[in-house]
């Protein structure tokens, strides 16, 4: 039997102070679910911004590389430009 089922069991069989036992067990699961809540929408938040610095990662890459292959077809056209220029 789990530890919560054994306080569950434990207060239903207290007598006077069934009531006051109840009311704390349904306390600290209130307490448990609000923490779960916390620790998903941590969870939730970590995971979103991992994405987001994937894609701003991803969309670099790609700027980088498209800047780059622009500087190279520009420098090839000036290259030749200067070749002939020279001839």
């Amino acid at each position: 039997m789990s530890s919560s089922t054994q306080d569950m069991t434990r207060s239903n069989t207290e007598g006077t102070n069934g009531m006051s036992s109840s009311t704390d067990e349904i306390q600290r699961l209130k307490e448990e679910i609000k923490g779960l809540e916390v620790a998903q929408a941590a969870q939730t938040a970590t995971l979103a911004g991992a994405q987001a610095t994937q894609a701003a990662a991803h969309a670099g890459t790609w700027s980088t590389m498209m800047a780059g292959a622009g500087g190279l077809i520009v420098g090839m056209f000036l290259a030749v430009a200067i070749v002939r220029s020279k001839r």
